[in-house]
């Protein structure tokens, strides 16, 4: 491979039975459009029964036939890498480049002090030389609680990370350590040990857990350490200067066993009302221009603070793309997936989005790379900082750090830092633009992972058998709600933007990960399609008028073709990927609820914004829960709770659906029949019956739970006043039309019989 005696340190496979699928999923794809030619060719004319419905049936499976195409791109190509971390020991151990750590929080009171600290202390202990490793801490809320619990942390690391190298500690989150291991399992000669570390690190979660509780600092505490100077009386989150305070950076700042501790760095930018600050992307930037200051890393690692590490060798992992002698050099980043340590057996709100990393980026991943998904990433520097990728140039990543600072220097370096994070000094910069990550978009990753791939560069998607993050998922429908409304909004505004993948990435990147990226950015663009089919067929299943083939028509065959195919294949891979059969299940309600839901709001919130009517806004995700939330959650109970107009939209449907399958019952059984209708109605029926038992989780919420979890009676008595004035407005509009109808019927013919005898 151009080199001779080259051993590559990283292995690509591709999927087996790519050949099959590709059959398969053309025979799909012919079914699809036999659906198309019926629709088309039996469009009802003008004044017949269904013929808007009809046509509606027709956008919407013209879509669901285009967005299945797109799907296809993440599925016709996988590829699944393999790295060898012994070769990259054996060749370039003395050699390894600087790695920067970012880790993200904005709140402490939705993301805990503890649980920041937690994911801070697990990157401080990555199986990586000390002096190559830096952490830095990037507090968007400028909290002191999260500033003294760092401190806290900088001190129980002089224990924790020895510890977890003489033991080869997994995973190095302490929290997540003292949970999943007990001291039954532990060797006796470890023992002693184990219950020491386990007294420091509850002492010192007690005593940040208190902090909390109080709501501020003691001034015993603030006597004693450093740095709480920096907080002004009169700031406050969104209005105070640049705090920055490197914790670990000297030579005498060692563990117990006297080796060198990684370097600890806690930044607040600096925050002012009259400036925009740009929310994570703008909090990375600042990040990326500090470091470069301090230790300058050739390698950036960033995770968001619930996002804590679960693989010790990940660094080792991404190195092994990044030095590889032949294709390393075109290796912008290394994404690894987002996987979480609080789920259920059964998924219960799909938030592990478990075909998407087990399946599909591993099918973008065959056409040049993958997404950024803004956490779990490993980065090239000079890529982040707008550098474009050259054919046959070469990217030394050996080189030497620079030594440690001595004390008497870090107040000069901080000083020398401080500026680098002012809320000014992007301003008439190339920042936010072609330096740093993306401004303007809620998806700044996807955009700024796509701008470095139109550069030239490629992306590599690392999914090793050990986790290499876990992080916490939502536990309540509104989270996970709220959360997707956020990610689709997103995706779907970049579509508006300069950088969609339509028309900046076209020659830039391959066809098929131009594709890719439509595919999410598409999302929401399903919430129309997917609202139609799950109103008008039930409508119209209540009058008895057939929008489908009946039993005995050929065309029904490849209606049942696609139908079957399809969700065999989903529940196939879903399997395949490690879930269960009811996880499936819920897998597929969830794909309701977000496209009925989140979904809609997204399309119509960029739709406003796009017009200039409303802001882009930033939420994040709480990562507390009551115990009453939590217990339900475990019990994979769906909780609900409040009054969101979301749930007001997915209790509609619900009641709407609920309402048109028990008429529909009701005069089958006192008309024709049951086996009658079912011949002329089999997939209305079908269709109507199966959105029925995905919303039974709603109707219990809505009528016979008694817990907090529930919906709110008001939710309850709007839901069902708008489904039973939509089928009221229904049959009016359709007994309005037949009388229309009847009135032509009857006398149009004597009319134009009288005019031809008039003219006769």
């Amino acid at each position: 491979m151009g080199n001779e005696g080259y051993v590559p340190l990283f292995e690509t496979r591709r999927a087996k039975g790519t050949v099959l699928y590709r059959v398969f999923a053309a025979s799909i794809f012919a079914g699809i459009c036999l659906i198309w030619v019926y629709r088309l060719s039996r469009i009802p004319k003008e004044g017949e029964d269904g013929r808007f419905a009809w046509i509606g049936l027709l956008g919407a499976e013209i879509w669901f036939g285009f967005y299945w195409i797109l799907t296809q791109a993440t599925r016709w190509n996988r590829v699944y890498r393999h790295t060898f971390k012994d070769r990259l020991s054996q060749r370039y151990e003395n050699e390894l480049p600087g790695v920067d750590v970012f880790v993200c929080t904005a709140d402490p009171t939705i993301e805990p002090p503890i649980m920041v600290i937690n994911t801070v202390l697990s990157v401080m202990a990555y199986d990586y030389p000390p002096e190559k490793l830096s952490v830095y801490l990037s507090d968007d809320g400028g909290s002191e609680l999260t500033y003294y619990a760092l401190l806290e942390a900088a001190e129980f690391a002089k224990h924790w990370i020895p510890y977890c190298k003489r033991y080869k500690v997994e995973p190095r989150s302490p929290a997540a350590y003292f949970v999943t291991v007990s001291a039954d399992a532990i060797d006796h000669h470890q023992a002693k040990d184990f219950w020491v570390i386990k007294k420091l690190y509850k002492e010192m979660e007690n005593q940040i857990q208190n902090a909390v509780k109080l709501g501020r600092i003691s001034e015993e505490v603030r006597s004693k350490c450093k740095g709480f100077s920096q907080w002004d009386p009169n700031s406050s989150r969104r209005d105070h200067d640049t705090i920055l305070r490197i914790l670990v950076r000297n030579p005498n700042s060692r563990d117990v066993e006297g080796c060198v501790l990684p370097t600890l760095v806690y930044l607040a930018r600096e925050k002012r009302p009259k400036h925009h600050h740009n929310f994570k992307a703008g909090a990375m930037n600042a990040l990326i221009r500090v470091s470069s200051n301090i230790s300058n890393g050739q390698v950036i690692l960033n995770v968001d603070c619930d996002m804590y590490s679960n693989n010790s060798m990940a660094i080792r992992d991404a190195l092994c793309f990044f030095m590889d002698e032949e294709e390393g050099q075109e290796v912008a980043f290394v994404q690894f997936p987002q996987n979480f340590e609080n789920m259920t057996k059964n998924d219960l709100y799909s938030n592990s989005l478990r075909v998407i990393y087990e399946v599909e980026f591993h099918g973008m991943d065959g056409y040049g790379g993958t997404m950024y998904v803004g956490t779990g990433c490993f980065h090239r520097r000079e890529t982040l900082c707008g550098r474009k990728f050259i054919k046959g140039s070469k990217f030394d990543m050996k080189r030497e750090i620079s030594g440690q600072r001595e004390e008497s220097r870090i107040h000069e370096l901080e000083e020398n830092s401080r500026s680098l994070a002012s809320c000014t000094f992007e301003e008439n910069t190339q920042w936010g633009k072609e330096m740093g990550l993306k401004y303007g978009c809620p998806v700044e990753d996807v955009i700024t992972g796509l701008s470095i791939q139109c550069h030239g560069w490629k992306s590599v998607y690392c999914n090793p058998t050990r986790k290499a993050f876990l992080g916490v998922a939502p536990t309540t429908l509104t989270q996970t709600l709220v959360q997707h409304k956020r990610w689709t909004e997103g995706d779907f505004q970049i579509l508006f933007t300069k950088y969609s993948p339509a028309w900046y990435a076209h020659g830039k990147i391959s066809f098929g990960l131009q594709l890719g990226y439509c595919c999410f950015c598409f999302w929401c663009s399903n919430s129309l399609a997917t609202l139609f089919y799950s109103i008008v067929p039930s409508l119209y299943l209540l009058k008895g008028i057939s929008l489908f083939p009946q039993v005995s028509s050929p065309w029904l065959i490849p209606f049942a073709y696609v139908i079957i195919s399809k969700y065999t294949w989903s529940f196939v891979e879903f399997l395949g990927c490690g879930g269960t059969i009811l996880g499936w299940w819920n897998d597929q309600r969830i794909w309701l609820y977000k496209r009925t839901s989140s979904y809609l709001f997204a399309f119509i919130d960029t739709i406003l914004n796009s017009l200039g009517y409303s802001d882009t806004a930033f939420v994040i995700t709480s990562k507390v829960d009551d115990e009453d939330v939590s217990e339900r959650y475990k019990k994979e109970v769906m909780e609900f709770g409040d009054s969101s107009p979301m749930f007001t939209v997915l209790a509609t449907l619900a009641i709407l659906n609920l309402y048109c399958f028990l008429g529909f019952l009701n005069k089958a059984i006192s008309g024709e029949g049951i086996a009658e209708a079912y011949e002329k109605m089999p997939l209305q029926i079908l269709l109507c019956g199966v959105l029925v038992l995905l919303n039974l989780p709603l109707y219990q919420a809505l009528y016979l739970r008694k817990d907090k979890g529930k919906l709110p009676s008001s939710v309850a008595f709007k839901s069902m006043a708008f489904a039973v004035s939509a089928c009221i407005c229904f049959q009016y509009l359709y007994k309005k039309k037949c009388a229309i109808r009847n009135i032509r019927n009857c006398y149009y013919p004597r009319l134009r019989a009288y005019h031809e005898d008039f003219r006769a």
